[in-house]
């Protein structure tokens, strides 16, 4: 399908990110039409010289042009020299405006949109997109001017010069510039093409190097290569195809050229000839056809730049007007002062789908946690338990019903202050590739070397990570890949323990730990959780025991709810899952009489 042509409110969307740069711009555009002048006087030099040559003071006339072709040649170098300094800084500031505008928009885009596009999707769309734009804009804005003035001073003395020998140039200038208009569309397909493909080799390429474990694990490594490799021959065959046709469009406007070159001189020799104009004259017109065809095709260009931009300016404003079905309201308020009181009303909720609706994920939930609760939530894979919390932290908003903290709904309150007081604890909780410092201080960078401790000691972490060889200032490798579960899932919980929130959510986050290392994260989530309404998700049941009430979800519903004494004598879906769980560990399950616990977490 062929990339519509840029829109003209599109385009000047685009060279918007050059108002705050006008100065510069206007400067630059000074001095290259400045030099674009004194290229347009060289050509009168040269024919001063020629018809003084043979006059008496033909010496002293090439003396003085040759002292006036150098000073033009010097200053046109400055000026251009210059410009070029300016042009690459604004287009650096450019560039690095448009970064921060896509980045922005990305970090506040909601998770729908990444899980939808992926990691090495967006990357590519950025890099590719983001050059192409600014290469784009510079482009119009600092080439297209000046050819266009230079074309117009070009033409003006050409017709001063001799109006046949103009015309007869200018019958040639239109053809360039329909070999461009025949090759944009062609082009503008191959660029349109080169991006989608280059955007699936990197998604999937970042898919492979993130999950490397599974791709060697499967001895895939040789296919996922070659998988590659050939993708990226495919795409090289591509460009290979596009250089060969660009090569063939240029060279026929370059033969348009040298055609109208031959014909001028042919036309003028014979007019010297006769007598009807001087020699001087020819050489000037030659050196204007030069001046005619280099801005006409650089204006034949100017097609194919808008064509190409267009897939470059697409792929950014996709991502710059992308959709945040979950942005702020208008008059959404600040979240202080939270004390933990969590409210779920007839809460629905169904993924979105272009392919028709899909099913419901929660189906008409309504729970009321109270202060310093804990809540864990088990159930089959699928039940709901992570997306119920993700609406919790507003990742998505509910099809129908309210999510309260506090009574508040919490489409009243601004996301980014919601989840500063929200802690969460993953399964695989990430870790960033910096020291052990910066990721547990990474929810208060301000935090001092005091407090940090502090919290690491809390969550059994101080120990190990003194021995670590930088000990704090150990960097941990890509996604803490150089500690082990148990590790990162301590430095995470130091993390949670140092923002310290009053809501907790714990996904999983023993599920992947031996023995050992689960005891001793379940005994620094046991500090965390003190004081704080936390909602724990487990499928290992033991885990959850402790719970001041257990919720079974299945299809998206609450079908059981009590305490783990209570569950497991209504004999019912819960107590089939403990069965299953500890069978051949336990001969006999006995009876849980209900303990008396208090109504804050226990430890």
């Amino acid at each position: 399908m062929q990339t519509p042509f840029v829109s003209r409110g599109a385009l000047w969307r685009a060279m918007g990110f050059l108002r705050p740069h006008r100065r510069a711009v206007a400067t630059i555009l000074l001095l290259v039409l400045t030099s674009a002048g004194l290229s347009a006087i060289e050509p009168l030099v040269l024919k001063h010289v020629f018809d003084q040559l043979g006059s008496g003071g033909a010496l002293k006339a090439v003396l003085i042009a040759v002292a006036g072709l150098v000073g033009i040649g010097l200053a046109r170098e400055v000026l251009g020299a210059t410009s070029n300094w300016l042009t690459w800084r604004t287009r650096i500031a450019v560039h690095f405006s448009l970064n921060e505008a896509t980045v922005t928009r990305l970090h506040r885009l909601p998770l729908s949109f990444h899980r939808e596009e992926g990691v090495g999707a967006i990357m590519t769309k950025l890099d590719r997109g983001m050059q192409g734009f600014v290469g784009a804009i510079t482009e119009l804005a600092f080439n297209v001017i000046p050819a266009a003035t230079y074309l117009i001073v070009s033409v003006t003395i050409m017709f001063r010069l001799d109006w046949r020998l103009a015309l007869l140039a200018l019958a040639f200038a239109p053809i360039p510039v329909l070999i461009a208009r025949r090759a944009a569309p062609v082009q503008t397909q191959r660029e349109q093409t080169l991006m989608d493909r280059w955007t699936k080799i990197y998604a999937r390429f970042n898919e492979v190097l993130s999950g490397i474990v599974t791709v060697k694990s499967f001895a895939m490594e040789e296919r996922e290569k070659q998988r590659f490799l050939h993708d990226v021959r495919e795409a090289n065959a591509v460009v290979t195809r596009g250089v060969a046709f660009d090569a063939t469009v240029g060279a026929s406007q370059s033969i348009t050229v040298l055609i109208a070159r031959v014909a001028s001189i042919g036309f003028g020799g014979m007019l010297v000839l006769r007598g009807e104009i001087t020699a001087g004259t020819l050489v000037a017109f030659l050196g204007y056809i030069g001046g005619l065809f280099g801005p006409v095709q650089g204006l034949s260009g100017v097609y194919k730049t808008l064509r190409t931009a267009s897939v470059a300016i697409n792929q950014v404003f996709s991502i710059l007007d992308a959709q945040d079905h979950l942005g702020d309201a208008p008059d959404a308020e600040e979240v202080t002062g939270v004390q933990g009181e969590v409210e779920f009303e007839n809460v629905h909720f169904t993924y979105p789908s272009s392919s028709g609706p899909n099913k419901p994920l929660i189906n008409g939930i309504t729970l009321k946690v109270k202060q310093g609760e804990t809540i864990a939530l088990v159930g089959p894979s699928g039940a709901g338990k992570t997306t119920l919390m993700s609406l919790l932290c507003r990742f998505y908003d509910p099809v129908e019903g309210v999510v309260r903290i506090d009574g508040k709904d919490i489409r009243s309150l601004k996301q980014m202050s919601l989840r500063r007081h929200i802690g969460v604890v993953l399964q695989d909780s990430l870790l960033f590739n910096e020291s052990v410092r910066n990721n547990i201080a990474y929810g208060r960078p301000n935090a001092s070397m005091e407090e940090i401790e502090a919290v690491a000691r809390a969550a059994h972490a101080h120990e190990f990570i003194t021995r670590l060889p930088q000990g704090y200032d150990t960097v941990v490798g890509e996604r803490g890949n150089r500690l082990s579960a148990g590790e990162r899932q301590r430095i995470s919980i130091a993390r949670s323990l140092l923002k310290n929130p009053p809501i907790l959510i714990l996904d999983e986050p023993t599920s992947a730990l031996d023995a050992e290392s689960e005891a001793l994260v379940q005994e620094a989530l046991g500090k965390l959780m003190k004081g704080r309404t936390t909602f724990a998700i487990a499928h290992r049941l033991s885990t959850v025991v402790d719970a001041d009430r257990i919720l079974v979800l299945k299809g998206g519903q609450i079908i059981e709810e009590g305490s783990h004494s209570q569950l497991m004598r209504l004999d019912g879906y819960y107590a089939s899952l403990v069965r299953r769980q500890t069978r051949g560990l336990l001969p006999e399950l006995p009876s849980f009489p209900e303990p008396h616990r208090p109504t804050s977490a226990v430890a």
